[in-house]
């Protein structure tokens, strides 16, 4: 029987999603535990692969599976056996013909960063400092730049092997709160898929353009033309959490 659950993790000490051989991944430890609860090597498929350091909120992943225990059950069952830093927040029965990559239909990641005089520890494992002042009213200006479907091979790491770089974007949202000695940002991107390195690259694309250090027409060049030269910089991957994926049904109860 399939099965799905949505995983939350803290990326820091990970080598992302994917099981790999050089580094401890979330897939890795995941698979770890199911094979502790069901009896047998399991395998583990989620809505998408996360780079190392990048967190999730909510990713979502499918597994078959011979048991009796409550489909419901399974998240704390599964919990019993994962570190600290990784958690089933929800289990359920899959729907038929489910696919947790495949059928998945929008993804929203979350860039989180702060603006402050002075480097805060207690922020910085899950967003980024930003000294340079930023416009947060050009922040948002810019942000529809990005929406709609475009070329984002400027926006994508060299050398990855893709069919295409052209992806669709439905929505770029900036979310601040002022706070005593800071201002806290989120950028928040929804899109229907992103390329490897594409969401951070936005955001540094972003912070540049309201730092002063970009203007609104390479932007637009950088999109029409795929220049890396019009791109800001890519943003550390601690910044980034998969907040949503949706697939147009309701998964769990």
């Amino acid at each position: 029987m399939r099965y799905v659950i949505l995983l939350a993790y803290d990326g820091t000490d990970y080598g992302g999603w994917q099981i790999q051989k050089n580094s401890i991944t979330v897939q890795e430890k995941l698979e770890e535990a199911c094979e502790k609860v069901f009896g047998v090597r399991t395998t583990v498929t989620a809505s998408g692969r996360t780079d190392s350091g990048v967190h999730a909120a909510g990713q979502v992943c499918h597994f078959d599976a011979e048991t009796t225990i409550p489909a419901e059950k399974i998240a704390d069952v599964l919990n019993r056996f994962l570190p600290a830093d990784i958690s089933v927040l929800e289990s359920a029965a899959a729907p038929e013909n489910f696919d947790a990559n495949r059928s998945a239909k929008r993804k929203t990641y979350c860039y989180k960063f702060y603006l402050a005089d002075r480097r805060n520890p207690l922020k910085d494992r899950f967003s980024v400092w930003v000294k340079n002042p930023v416009d947060i009213a050009k922040l948002q200006h810019i942000s529809g730049s990005f929406v709609g479907k475009h070329d984002f091979k400027a926006y994508c790491k060299s050398g990855s092997q893709v069919k295409t770089t052209v992806r669709e974007v439905y929505s770029v949202d900036v979310v601040t709160k002022k706070n005593d000695l800071s201002t806290d940002v989120e950028i928040h991107v929804c899109g229907g898929g992103f390329l490897y390195n594409m969401v951070r690259t936005i955001a540094g694309t972003m912070i540049n353009f309201a730092e002063g250090s970009l203007s609104e027409e390479e932007i637009a060049r950088s999109l029409s033309e795929g220049d890396r030269e019009a791109v800001g910089r890519t943003m550390p991957a601690k910044g980034l959490t998969l907040e949503k994926v949706e697939y147009g049904i309701q998964l769990f109860k």
